[in-house]
């Protein structure tokens, strides 16, 4: 008698579908659903399509090589997986690990269809290198098609545990990085291999947590609470994409705003704070607005929104929060937002309220000036439907950053209330006439001069002027401002989306 072929079939698959106890057990430990409940809670029942289920299924103990793939729909959508499963040698990569996982990039590069990234791995297994690592099949191979994908298809990724060393670039090709907060971790070498290599002795938390990237690297976009909201956050931020660069995102039923825009709403004196929220909420249909890196460069808020249930990307100073100067990290943030939404023909809103790029010499050293450009670079490439918003300033460079009137917007819009100047009224008197002021010897009579200065210049600003030189296309009562801006970007709807001719530009980074 032969095998029983269909017995060892069987127990092969069986040993793939669920975790031996003591795997089971750790993962309800660390709070971690396992990799096949992800999957459920990602795909639409019953249409989730397995490939290589059996990869080393001879190996005894690697079932599925430490990564389930295959294809499902996404809300009706269709869409690409890769899943690393944990309890599987820590979801570290073998050499048929890395084959499924290029094989999936090459069906998704093929197909044009977006990929949902489930990171939960230790790295490579060192003892399978040489099959893994350096060939023209190897892991290199993953990121190279990454590359290709990006601007093509969307691709999210959900970081349930550790991205170690080659795999946490992953992530970073990415167009969105949702870290489970207290779990999920990036970092090209571990605390122990930095001890050893460097002599730093830093906890993994420090070294390359959730809460890190997310606050201070900006390596990590959005915190999840746990497996089952970085999922329903990563189909949150699908539901705003198109499949591919081909075509346009979905629509939804109009919404009202879940608040009228009072004339109140923004104070007309600059020195007095409020939060852009409250204008976003104003504008966009209730409960809609997706922010993205809400903990990463604050000062600036971006983030996707639906506009009477056509989906737009919000780009917004945050006079909340370091009085909504740009910085360089807010700068790389917007940048990459808004060639984000250019690739995924997802319209542009900029809403203005800015002092202008930071000064001295710490930002100096920080390159701000190479920061600021490369925002200015995305900002001027977008050839998306685009309108701008002076809400209440737009100083300096800052008024270029913000997609100001030389940057070709389709609309650029102002409240009755706005500026826009090289700089505020204080510093541009105390610029030119510093030294006439300083020789003034009386006190009342320096105030009274530097006064007169004050509201020479702001006449000189006003909006309606700018409005009368064409500066600006319309100035727009609050009241009125979302139906403009529905109108407008309807208006843009079908504009030429050539910007220029060339293999690609040189940004600065």
């Amino acid at each position: 008698m032969g095998h029983d072929h269909y017995a060892e079939v069987e127990t092969a698959r069986k040993a793939t579908e669920a975790p031996p106890e003591a795997a089971a057990a750790k993962l309800a430990a660390q709070g971690k659903l396992y990799v096949r409940e992800r999957l459920d809670l990602l795909f639409d029942p019953g249409t989730f399509v397995e490939d290589g289920q059996l990869a080393n299924a001879l190996a005894g103990n690697l079932p599925a090589d430490g990564v389930v793939t295959g294809r499902g729909l996404v809300d009706g959508r269709p869409a690409l997986v890769v899943a690393n499963d944990p309890t599987v040698k820590a979801g570290s990569w073998g050499a048929r690990t890395v084959e499924k996982i290029v094989r999936v990039t090459e069906a998704a590069l093929r197909d044009e269809l977006p990929v949902f990234w489930f990171i939960d791995s230790a790295g490579a297994r060192i003892t399978d290198q040489v099959q893994l690592f350096p060939g023209r099949r190897g892991a290199g191979r993953i990121f190279h098609n990454q590359v290709a994908l990006s601007g093509k298809v969307p691709q999210i990724c959900c970081l349930f545990g550790p991205s170690a060393a080659g795999g946490a670039y992953i992530p970073s090709f990415c167009d969105i990085v949702i870290m489970v907060d207290g779990n999920a971790s990036m970092y090209l070498g571990s605390p122990r291999m930095a001890e050893m290599v460097v002599g730093e002795t830093v906890t993994l938390e420090e070294m390359g947590g959730a809460r890190m990237h997310a606050t201070v690297s900006g390596c990590g976009d959005n915190l999840a609470a746990d497996d089952a909201d970085a999922i329903e956050q990563a189909k949150a931020f699908f539901s705003y994409l198109p499949g591919s660069w081909r075509a346009a995102p979905p629509s939804y039923p109009a919404g009202e705003p879940a608040r009228e825009f009072s004339r109140d709403l923004v104070p007309a004196e600059e020195a007095l704070g409020y939060d852009i929220h409250e204008v976003i909420d104003a504008l966009l249909d209730d409960g809609t607005f997706f922010e993205v890196k809400p903990q990463f460069a604050a000062e600036l808020v971006t983030g996707f929104g639906l506009l009477e249930g056509q989906v737009v990307g919000v780009v917004a100073n945050q006079p909340a929060v370091k009085g909504g100067v740009l910085f360089v990290d807010s700068a790389d943030k917007a940048a990459r937002f808004i060639w984000l939404c250019d690739a995924f023909n997802v319209p542009l809103v900029y809403l203005a309220d800015v002092p202008g790029f930071m000064i001295g010499s710490q930002v100096e050293r920080q390159g701000i000036i190479r920061h600021g450009a490369k925002m200015i670079t995305a900002v001027a490439e977008a050839t998306v439907p685009t309108v701008s918003v002076i809400v209440r300033k737009a100083y300096g460079a800052g008024l270029y950053a913000m997609c100001g009137p030389g940057f070709g917007p389709d609309a650029c819009l102002a409240l009755p209330t706005a500026k826009i100047a090289v700089m505020g009224p204080e510093a541009a008197v105390n610029a030119v006439y510093f030294n006439k002021i300083a020789a003034i010897e009386d006190e009342a009579e320096r105030a009274a001069f530097v006064a007169g200065l004050r509201s020479e210049y702001e006449a000189d600003i006003d909006i309606l002027r700018l409005a009368s030189d064409l500066v600006i296309d319309a100035i727009v009562e609050p009241e009125q401002l979302r139906e403009q801006l529905v109108a407008r970007l309807a208006a843009a709807a079908g504009k030429d989306r050539s910007f220029s001719s060339r293999r690609h530009g040189v940004p600065p980074v």
